[in-house]
């Protein structure tokens, strides 16, 4: 039966257990505590971050993990500015949040008249980094702008939903209404006549290449056997990592702005790319422009996307695992020998070749955490290590590599990423890599693992500086201004937080702390200096 008595606050708790909705991250305030009053009725956890853009991070990092939106409940006005640039980072790399808000009650929007946490227009603030952005303005029409927002996470090009609830709304009446979730659309499917004609154009190509991006993860199988039906080399984009297992002799590693990658794709007369918009934050250390010598087949489940940078000569409007189930099947028994596997093996070595020092150090450094945690989800910031790794690293399976290195670009965003990730899959290990300078973004969300019980691995390539950024200004003879920074006690600090902390002098030392970190029920604080006896052995 209905219950007279529910609010509109309250309502929702029950809609949101309605959609499997798990965890909900927040930090509750005067403005959004009816929100809680219904929680303990449901199934949902509560996390509270320390600050509302870790909130954002943690539901990004279990957004990526586990395919379904992270869900954040955040107090008005500052608490919508301070988690805006996690909803940056979501929305430049399609990942599903849902923020739900409150605001101040209807009488009250936009009237200036200095009320506690009042801004001209919340809604339009975040309106740039949100599919859509939504006023509660009765509570009748939660049911269907929640269907909205599930529909943009399950059957669309995922991105961040923002709705938020006036305080009068929020305590308004709502037992009457229903608390089952919406059907929701499924994925759109490819036009089969271009299914056809791609298959036709694949069956015909001499040296295909595939470039799978993260709107691809879930079609990992699939596109494996079209790449070993097809004899076709695939480069993984960051967040396409683990789409071909490690190891499988048809990964291509590197970037597209990489010489060798480059020389690849002139070379090829078809390209097949799902699930990428080809960004230039992919490129490290400069983007280049990309051309193809033969036909390139788009595959996106944003049609905008299929006409945004690249021309392509043959776009299609799907999802992509419904896509690549129906060229796999289009494909029938063709089985090409095009030489992929020696394609594969001469690009990865004229990359390898051109790699970097770095690169070569934070081999070994994944050569450990690989070691210890052979299945790890590993998660990192914009720092050295990070951008070494980006070019070689071969994940284990999809979803299990990801990194503020790409899309909207942001520091800060590890940490509270990686326990995100650690509470989507509670069975994995997740390891955090970060540098110092990153990490005092939002060293305090150390405070919510220890209190959520988060056992996650967290390396801090420490260097004392914003080392990145510092060797650009040098290869620019610009003064080193603003960037050799100082950097507090971490192992200190992470105790004094609560969580175990280690400062390794080796390889084997660093190997067994990350075996330990699994089985504790805090995070794992790891310093690697740069210039220390580890670091050094590491370059070795």
């Amino acid at each position: 039966m209905p219950d007279t008595h529910l609010t509109t606050g309250e309502y929702l708790a029950k809609l949101l257990d309605s959609y499997g909705v798990e965890l909900i991250f927040g930090i509750p305030g005067v403005h959004t505590v009816e929100l809680y009053r219904g929680l303990p009725a449901t199934r949902i956890r509560h996390i509270t971050p320390r600050h509302e853009q870790g909130a954002g991070f943690m539901a990004d990092g279990y957004a990526r993990v586990t395919g379904k939106p992270g869900v954040c409940f955040i107090v008005t006005g500052p608490g919508m500015t301070n988690i805006a640039t996690a909803m940056g980072q979501a929305y430049a790399d399609s990942v599903p949040m849902l923020v739900i808000s409150a605001v101040n009650s209807r009488e009250h929007i936009a009237m200036g008249q200095g009320r506690l946490h009042e801004l001209p227009s919340q809604r339009n603030l975040v309106a740039g980094v949100s599919a859509f952005s939504h006023t509660l303005l009765d509570p009748a029409q939660l049911p269907e702008v929640m269907a909205r927002a599930f529909t943009v996470f399950n059957s669309a090009r995922p991105r961040p939903v923002h709705i938020e609830i006036p305080l009068d709304v929020m305590v308004a009446p709502a037992g009457h209404l229903p608390t089952d979730a919406w059907p929701l659309p499924g994925r759109p499917a490819a036009d089969p006549a271009a299914i056809e004609k791609a298959a036709g154009l694949l069956k015909q190509a001499r040296q295909p290449l595939i470039v799978a991006g993260g709107g691809a993860a879930d079609a990992a199988a699939e596109i494996a056997a079209i790449a070993e039906k097809l004899d076709a080399p695939v480069f993984m984009t960051i967040n396409g990592r683990g789409i071909l297992k490690a190891g499988h002799p048809l990964a291509l590693t590197g970037n597209l702005g990489m010489e060798p990658l480059q020389a690849e794709m002139q070379a090829c007369d078809v390209v097949l790319a799902i699930g990428t918009e080809f960004g230039e934050t992919e490129m490290y250390p400069e983007a280049k422009p990309l051309s193809f010598g033969g036909t390139l087949i788009r595959v996106d489940i944003d049609p905008m996307q299929l006409v945004t940078g690249l021309r392509c000569d043959l776009p299609i409007a799907a999802d992509a695992r419904l896509a690549a189930t129906n060229l796999l099947a289009a494909l029938g028994d063709v089985r090409k020998a095009g030489g992929g596997t020696a394609r594969t093996a001469r690009v990865r070595r004229k990359v390898e070749a051109g790699l970097w020092p770095a690169c070569r150090t934070h081999a070994r450094l994944m050569e450990a955490v690989t070691a210890a945690l052979p299945d790890a989800i590993v998660v990192g910031d914009q720092t050295e290590p990070v951008y070494a790794v980006n070019q070689f690293y071969q994940s284990p399976r999809p979803r299990s590599y990801f990194n503020s290195s790409t899309g909207y670009g942001t520091l800060g965003y590890g940490l509270p990423a990686a326990l995100g990730a650690r509470l989507a899959a509670p069975d994995r290990p997740s390891v955090c890599i970060i540098g110092d300078g990153g990490l005092q973004f939002t060293l305090q969300e150390l405070a919510t693992g220890v209190e959520a019980g988060i056992a996650t691995a967290v390396i801090i390539w420490n260097n004392g500086s914003y080392g990145e950024i510092k060797s650009f200004m040098e290869e620019r003879d610009i003064p080193r201004i603003g960037v050799d920074i100082f950097t507090p006690d971490f192992i200190g600090l992470a105790r004094s937080l609560g969580c175990e902390a280690a400062r390794p002098g080796t390889v084997d030392e660093l190997e067994r702390e990350l075996s330990a970190s699994v089985d504790r029920k805090v995070p794992t604080v790891i310093e690697i200096r740069a210039g220390s006896p580890l670091a050094l052995s590491l370059a070795a």
